[in-house]
């Protein structure tokens, strides 16, 4: 039987002779109190160094720190977490001082002379990832949370932390890894059928992994939308209100509106708020034949913006939507969600009724939009009370593993079908290390570079 295992180098332990970091883990600017962090295999010594005095595990000292000369840099608190059991994994000692960013870089430069390094952006992250304290998703998660712009995301922020996301991801990939070991056991009786070597329950057991992908991608592309925000491209034939719907949701004159067609000639971007969802609206040219070159580069750009669109809000004209909508419907195949908005309802005797994919509104006099509000919520994240207790941030890679390990899925279930064992079981394990890039168990070097150095310095 060929080896399952995931060829997975053995996990980083702790370094006696790694570097000593130390950084402000505290945000820039003045504050009544401020946090210089040390790590590593000498945090201790050179922290005692700093206090003129030894530091007992886990308890907060009120201590002077001095400089080499013994004049006075501060007073505050001093508290030592030995390794393993701190953030890191390593010996981490926190420095409480007052929050002058003059008296914490005079603490980073005094613990730097005393043998300390500066810390690179998300190194405190990334050594508690490297010893095991935490995974990838986890490690992530903490720069979300320090990044969230309301409750909404730093609650699923704080779950993905917890390990919500991981815990799904890691037994989603248990499920893959058993698959695998049945049909690579099943290989070496290839003159047997693999029903009879319990094929179907291989089947059942595949297609309920495959469930629980779809829902956890679902769930994924929500987080990411959480994290990251909706791009909404707004797009339609030339005057029919698409600045003026943006100014409408906007609620302010951020877009030029006139009669004259081919008005809007670049691209608009303005930023929103739905019940915590960032959503960037895109104000596009109007798409016609013809226009002259201006024009022309404008409905160019407007098609480039659909290519990496979230959802098309496509804006026609409410008496004629039909003829509007065949002049744009060929841009719109790459689109994953879409909403026709039948724009100037004031105009009509009697708009006929809302529904599913058609809201009828108008920018002028504020009609429909509520409803829009409403539906704009909807497409993005669901209305539903358990989608919001079970939300956890995400990220892209996030969404495109999940993905590649779905492709994966599908594809060894057609390989199952046709017997075609070997091909499966590399399908499956494609499909399993698709997962372990969520958490870190199968990740380049150079990707964890990437990774990490998005973070603040100090976290």
């Amino acid at each position: 039987m060929q080896d399952f295992r995931l060829m997975i180098a053995p996990a980083p332990t702790i370094d006696p002779n790694a570097d000593t970091i130390a950084a402000v883990a505290t945000a820039p600017g003045a504050g009544g109190v401020g946090i210089v962090r040390l790590s590593g295999p000498r945090a201790r010594v050179i922290a005692e160094s700093i206090c003129g005095r030894s530091l007992r595990p886990r308890h907060a000292h009120h201590v002077r720190f001095s400089e080499h000369n013994g004049d006075t840099i501060d007073d505050g608190l001093a508290l030592s977490f030995p390794a393993p059991n701190s953030f890191t994994g390593e010996d981490v000692v926190e420095l409480q001082a007052h929050g002058s960013p003059v008296v914490l870089q005079q603490l980073v430069m005094r613990a730097c002379a005393l043998g300390a390094r500066h810390a690179r952006p998300g190194e405190f992250s990334e050594r508690a990832f490297l010893n095991e304290r935490l995974d990838l998703a986890q490690a992530e998660a903490i720069a979300d949370l320090i990044a969230a712009s309301d409750t909404r995301a730093a609650r699923a922020a704080r779950r993905a932390l917890e390990g919500v996301f991981s815990q799904r991801v890691e037994a989603i990939a248990d499920s893959f890894s058993a698959l695998r070991v049945h049909v690579e056991a099943a290989i070496d009786f290839a003159d047997e059928s693999i029903d009879t070597l319990g094929g179907q329950a291989v089947r059942k057991k595949l297609a309920a992994t495959q469930v629980d992908l779809s829902r956890l991608l679902a769930d994924a592309e929500r987080g990411r939308k959480l994290r990251d925000g909706l791009h909404a491209v707004i797009v339609g034939p030339p005057n029919a209100g698409k600045s003026s719907l943006l100014n409408a949701l906007a609620g302010g004159d951020r877009a030029i509106v006139t009669d004259i067609p081919g008005t809007t000639r670049d691209v608009l971007r303005e930023t929103m708020r739905l019940d915590g969802l960032e959503l960037t609206l895109v104000d596009t040219a109007g798409l016609r034949e013809g226009g002259d070159a201006i024009e022309r580069e404008g409905m160019r750009r407007a098609r480039a913006e659909l290519e990496t669109a979230d959802l098309a809000l496509v804006v026609l004209d409410a008496r004629d939507p039909a003829a509007g909508l065949s002049a744009v419907e060929g841009v719109l195949a790459t689109v994953p969600l879409r909403l026709l908005i039948h724009n100037k309802s004031d105009l009509l005797a009697s708009p006929p009724a809302d529904t599913e994919t058609t809201v009828h509104v108008s920018a002028l006099d504020g009609r429909g939009l509520e409803t829009l509000h409403a539906r704009l919520r909807g497409l993005a994240m669901g209305n539903t009370q358990e989608a919001s207790a079970g939300e956890f941030s995400a990220r892209g890679r996030h969404v495109d593993a999940l993905r590649r390990a779905q492709e994966h899925a599908n594809t060894a279930n057609r390989e199952l079908d046709h017997e075609r064992l070997e091909l499966a079981a590399e399908e499956l394990r494609l499909a399993h290390e698709a997962l372990g890039e969520i958490t870190g168990r199968i990740s380049p070097d150079d990707m964890l570079g990437r990774i990490f150095s998005t973070f603040c310095i100090g976290k």
